[in-house]
């Protein structure tokens, strides 16, 4: 029967090795943690800027309605 043993990778405090699996493991808790946060931030700050250009868009959008309004005003006058 075959358990999980874990060995230090050399040379890198917060890697073991799974002998089963053969795969790397990270212990990096509070590292991990802070990649989370940081990746949250970038997808606030992501969804953010989209909403920016969107909004941007849309005023250029009207902008040109309203120029478009008033060159025709003017045409008529």
């Amino acid at each position: 029967m075959e358990y999980n043993q874990r060995l230090k990778v050399e040379g890198h405090n917060n890697l073991v090795r799974d002998t089963v699996t053969n795969g790397i493991i990270n212990t990096d808790k509070s590292g991990y943690e802070t990649y989370i946060k940081l990746r949250k931030m970038k997808e606030r700050d992501s969804v953010r800027i989209n909403k920016i250009e969107s909004d941007l868009n849309s005023l250029k959008n009207d902008i040109n309605d309203i120029k478009s309004l008033l060159l025709n005003l003017s045409k008529n006058n």
